[in-house]
């Protein structure tokens, strides 16, 4: 997809992508609603959703010519989330792409009825969005991040990067359930590892920047940064934040380590939305959400950010260096 015909897709965030007028209009157009968490002008949120519709190109789906785009982009706003979610349920698409748990539940409290295919869920069936993983047996289906076990492995690889590491705040969403059970996981793997498990709201700006400075103010203190939406909202504030106070921080994607951030390990995100393409692709052609398998990530990305590393005066294990998908230089 060209760079201009992207923007062109954009620019109607709030109120539905345009459709170009066909001369000879033969087939019946389907609609696709999608909600993403980030701003229309976040360039992780613009690349996943490329992503997706290139993918969906390759399937024979054409914006403009057999389906129709209806995007809102809630920029990590909870109201607007809500009211967005409300807003495509009204029209009734053929199916919705949510991303992340804290999208999937405003839209499933809209439409029980209406088939979405989500990505970036934690877990689907203790959150109550499918009765089981390799049946849904409702109107959602997709694909999940990881599991709430890999939220200790983030917690191993900051220890084995910054060893000196016995504090470690985490920076999670509070209200949402699936971010609760990934600092529990952290928590349980603390003990034996010896370290002091401190949690940090996202609410805002303020908040995070509080918590961060007064929680660098002891010795030997690190991060651990959950795939949250409001942590990828506030990317830069957070990566700024471990680099004033020095403190060693792991992060769920790698976005945040291009910024500056230490290291991340995480599923490849808009590989999700490139993948989820296929399921609305089934559906659009008649199969049912509640029959379609929930899927696992096929792939896991550890980025290292070797600058960052020199600056925080940290040896990069080999071992570690080997198991990177990249380190940034």
């Amino acid at each position: 997809m060209k760079r201009r015909e992207f923007i062109a897709l954009i620019g109607g965030a709030a109120t539905g992508w345009p459709i170009t007028a066909q001369a000879q209009q033969t087939e019946r157009i389907r609609r696709i609603g999608v909600l993403m968490n980030l701003a229309p002008d976040d360039p992780d949120g613009r690349m996943r959703v490329t992503a997706f519709l290139e993918a969906l190109q390759e399937l024979g789906w054409l914006n403009g010519r057999n389906v129709r785009i209806d995007a809102r982009w809630a920029g990590g706003n909870a109201n607007d989330i809500r009211r967005y979610a409300a807003e495509l349920a009204a029209l009734s698409p053929d199916v919705i792409l949510t991303p992340g748990d804290s999208v999937l539940g405003p839209m499933l409290q809209a439409t029980r009825t209406v088939p979405i295919v989500f990505v970036q869920v934690i877990d689907p069936v203790g959150g109550g969005a499918v009765e089981r993983l390799a049946r849904p047996g409702g109107n959602a289906t997709g694909l999940t991040n990881f599991e709430y076990g890999m939220s200790a492995k983030w917690l191993e690889t900051l220890k084995e990067i910054a060893p000196h590491v016995i504090r470690v705040a985490v920076l999670r969403d509070a209200t949402n359930p699936a971010e609760i059970g990934q600092l529990g996981a952290i928590q349980t793997a603390a003990s034996p590892l010896g370290v002091d498990v401190s949690p940090v709201g996202l609410r805002d700006a303020g908040e995070i920047e509080r918590a961060i400075s007064t929680f660098a103010r002891g010795p030997n203190g690190g991060l651990i940064v959950t795939g949250s939406t409001a942590a990828t909202v506030h990317r830069e504030l957070i990566v700024m934040l471990a680099a004033r106070h020095r403190l060693p921080a792991i992060y769920s994607n790698r976005i945040f380590v291009v910024l500056g951030g230490l290291i991340s390990y995480g599923p490849d995100r808009v590989d999700q939305f490139r993948r989820a393409a296929s399921y609305v692709d089934r559906i659009l052609k008649g199969d049912k959400a509640a029959d379609l398998p929930v899927q696992a990530p096929t792939k896991y990305e550890l980025v290292l950010n070797m600058k960052t590393a020199k600056a925080l005066g940290l040896t990069v294990p080999p071992a570690l260096l080997t198991r990177a998908e990249e380190a940034i230089e």
